[in-house]
């Protein structure tokens, strides 16, 4: 199973090397974001509220994410998708698509990260917290909209329904992590921040075990 799953986690990176312009798209997509956040809010002077910092950055990397996780399996063919149910189980591809997505959503956010810092300001006092937050919140953005993804590939209007499920979804994330980046922010104490890491762990375990449990029947449909 482990050699299946590396595979699998392989052949996404492959594939994603090989589709550039998606890649080039997705970094023109945050570095765009991130320059209208830089000039809307006149950040040359560094009069940002922590807060705010907070917020825009994790909404910046959730558009991100959406636009890159969108298409884990509402890009694929048909054919390819009748391949995959030969060579592996769901539980394998669904777990495959949810580590590759993690890493990609964590590389998204550590790119937005350097991004800001080097644009806006660089306002974490706490990094340990905040690199921990980046962790969970891309576990969380990916196992729950994968799945996700899965469901609107089954459907005509694919884009729109991807759209429309993944806020109430991810909308509980975003607050945690919005919170949790304003903790690092301010240096409270790690004692602060434990309830809602312990919150965001839990809910990335609830969404990668639904997201195991009911993709088979997803798949199979």
């Amino acid at each position: 199973m482990i050699f299946i799953l590396r595979t699998l986690v392989a052949k996404e990176f492959r594939l994603e090397l090989r589709r550039q312009s998606i890649i080039s798209g997705i970094g023109v997509y945050l570095i765009s974001l991130i320059f209208i956040c830089y000039i809307t809010f006149n950040l040359q002077h560094n009069t940002i509220a922590p807060s705010t910092w907070s917020a825009l950055y994790w909404l910046t990397i959730l558009f991100s994410v959406v636009n890159s996780v969108a298409k884990s399996f509402i890009g694929e063919k048909k054919g390819l998708t009748t391949y995959y149910y030969y060579i592996a189980s769901p539980q394998q591809i669904i777990i495959a698509k949810i580590v590759y997505n993690t890493l990609l959503s964590l590389l998204l956010s550590l790119a937005g990260y350097l991004l800001f810092a080097v644009l806006i300001s660089q306002p974490i006092n706490s990094h340990w917290i905040f690199f921990l937050t980046l962790i969970l919140t891309s576990a969380g953005f990916s196992s729950s909209m994968t799945l996700i993804s899965g469901i609107a590939a089954k459907t005509n209007h694919s884009n729109v329904l991807m759209a429309v499920m993944s806020f109430p979804v991810v909308i509980g994330i975003l607050l945690m992590a919005v919170r949790l980046t304003k903790n690092a922010i301010d240096g409270l104490d790690s004692a602060s921040s434990y309830d809602e890491l312990l919150n965001l762990f839990a809910i990335n375990c609830i969404s990668s075990a639904l997201a195991y449990l009911l993709f088979p029947y997803i798949w199979r449909s």
